[in-house]
């Protein structure tokens, strides 16, 4: 399946992608992805199953707000030799807001009073369906309601001085999600997928999630030893190489620019870079 929340008629509305078209979803209680998510996977089949109502959309949003988002660093061989670095011994856990998420087509902002070093790093996502507590490699896959195209965007200068990453992975708009949720039936092996970035139309990032040093199965099981994971949670599991910070020289996301992050069997999330100064409500 593939699930999505778009905007209808200036509303937000939940659907299932069938057949080339958008079907609305009847949520219990009229709310919204995340809650038909959280009700669990019987129902979500249920409700799916029952979607025969078309609708026509404007475009697509986040699929979901998570509840948290859970993000790890250096989990990508590629990404680690061209740091430089040594592998971690165990996955490198940290945490963005959930008030960063946008959606496909949403503006990235780049406030130039905060930041002057913005990266992008496409992710694939994990989003929770069932609660994860001290889980083994096989609960925590069944646990997985489905997977999204994330882009953890990074105002390196705030994420390496600060000493530590919250800030500078939590600005607002720096958490792009979507354009939709596939559940795992559709996703034959999720350490087998392309992923991609490209900026103004250069390809930047191209590599696999086969370069993965901690799978999907471990690093939910590893965080679920550590804290409860709750259904709508969303797990980013790392970037690959070909970060700007990476390049020679440096490479820094600025106005004007368009990112485009793609994962193979998921889709493309779009979203155009703009200075603070067009943020509406910015005077």
């Amino acid at each position: 399946m593939r699930l999505a929340t778009v905007d209808c008629e200036g509303r937000a509305v939940a659907v299932v992608e069938r057949d080339g078209g958008l079907y609305r979803l009847d949520v219990p209680g009229g709310g919204t992805l995340g809650a038909l998510i959280a009700a669990g996977p019987e129902v979500v089949r249920a409700v799916v199953d029952a979607a025969v109502e078309p609708v026509r959309a404007t475009r697509h949003l986040a699929p979901l707000r998570p509840g948290k988002i859970v993000a790890i660093g250096l989990n990508y061989l590629d990404h680690i030799r061209e740091a430089g670095v040594e592998p971690p011994g165990n996955p490198l856990v940290f945490a963005k807001f959930p008030s960063s998420v946008i959606g496909s087509g949403d503006a990235i902002v780049v406030d130039a009073e905060l930041t002057k070093d913005v990266d992008w790093e496409v992710e694939l996502g994990v989003v929770l369906g069932r609660t994860l507590r001290n889980a083994d490699k096989d609960e925590a896959m069944a646990a997985i309601a489905g997977y999204t195209v994330a882009n953890d965007v990074s105002a390196r200068d705030l994420q390496f001085g600060d000493g530590q990453w919250v800030r500078g992975k939590s600005l607002d708009t720096f958490c792009p999600l979507g354009p939709v949720l596939v559940t795992p039936d559709e996703v034959a092996d999720p350490q087998a997928l392309a992923l991609r970035t490209r900026v103004n139309g250069q390809l930047v990032q191209d590599s696999s999630t086969a370069e993965m040093l901690f799978g999907v199965a471990e690093l939910l099981s590893y965080c679920s030893r550590a804290f409860t994971l709750e259904p709508g949670d969303l797990v980013l599991t790392g970037t690959p190489w070909g970060c700007g910070a990476f390049m020679d020289p440096p490479r820094r996301l600025a106005p004007g620019d368009v990112l485009e992050t793609e994962i193979e069997g998921i889709g493309v999330l779009v979203n155009p870079v703009v200075g603070a100064e067009a943020r509406p409500g910015r005077s």
